[in-house]
């Protein structure tokens, strides 16, 4: 059981190779945006919360190296913002309403959703659009609705949740790692 696991990451991992331009390209671009003081928003469900969440500790904290702290916001850490939404307008707004109240025109939101379809996902990147971020998606099997709404996507290959998430986890840090070389921050 333990070697067709890892079988399956392994051979999922070896396909990720034909994302690596799009990641390196995320992560030059991102730099500029954070260093321009512009921020990162972040959104996901479940283990793609939990994704989104290493993501943006890895920016205000520090990935390898100290750097200053990069403006990067998990939408659904705000647990008071995120219930009273929730609560209030309903699930499918919960990411949307804090893309209206934190993102800003050239700013960027990270869309995670290992099916590709979750609710208050997608309509986070609708909205995102509509206020002039820059949208990826970081999702399972492609095609899928968040990879045809977002600006670029990286979709994994995988037959089984677990291992798109454990990919997940390993883009967040090939981004992170892109994104401090750009900044020039010591490899």
């Amino acid at each position: 059981m333990i070697e067709q696991h890892f079988r399956a990451l392994s051979s999922a991992l070896r396909r990720m190779n034909t994302a690596a331009p799009t990641i390196e390209a995320w992560g030059s671009h991102l730099a500029g945006v954070l260093a321009g003081g512009g921020r990162l928003l972040a959104c996901g469900n479940g283990g793609s919360a939990a994704e989104a969440q290493h993501l943006t500790g890895e920016l205000v904290g520090r990935f390898r190296h100290d750097r200053q702290p990069l403006s990067a916001i998990a939408l659904h850490a705000d647990t008071s913002a995120a219930t009273a939404i929730a609560n209030d307008y309903g699930e499918h707004e919960l990411y949307a309403r804090q893309v209206r109240a934190h993102g800003r025109e050239g700013d960027v939101l990270l869309a995670l959703s290992t099916s590709g379809r979750s609710q208050n996902v997608v309509a986070a990147a609708k909205v995102a659009h509509e206020h002039g971020l820059r949208t990826w998606a970081l999702t399972g099997p492609g095609p899928n609705p968040l990879t045809a709404l977002c600006d670029d996507a990286v979709a994994v290959a995988a037959e089984h949740v677990a291992t798109v998430q454990e990919i997940h986890l390993a883009v967040v840090h090939a981004l992170c790692a892109q994104l401090d070389h750009t900044l020039g921050v010591a490899a």
